[in-house]
């Protein structure tokens, strides 16, 4: 399986290592790199992450690396990963891309 970011998800990635790496760039380069083992793994397991609790009807899965959620989706030989949040955000219904 190959693991892709929509362009709305890698931009919100981003934005998270930004946010963490202006206060601590020790921990920002921690996050990419939990954030890489994760990716990986969803490569060879991509039903490892856990149903949305806010939206369990829906085909879409989340991995945490607190304090952020990636919500991803399986499509085909891909695992899109849609949006990265923090977890203290509330989350709204995935979109389409």
């Amino acid at each position: 399986m190959r693991v892709r970011f929509t362009p709305s998800g890698r931009l919100q990635f981003l934005a998270a290592l930004a946010y963490v790496h202006g206060d601590n760039p020790e921990a920002a380069r921690k996050l990419r790199l939990r954030a890489e083992r994760m990716l990986r793994r969803l490569s060879r397991y991509p039903k490892s992450g856990r149903l949305i609790r806010e939206f369990p009807e829906l085909p879409y899965r989340e991995v945490v690396i607190p304090p952020y959620r990636f919500f991803y989706r399986v499509e085909g030989k891909t695992v899109w990963v849609v949006a990265v949040w923090h977890g203290a955000q509330l989350p709204a219904e995935p979109s389409v891309e």
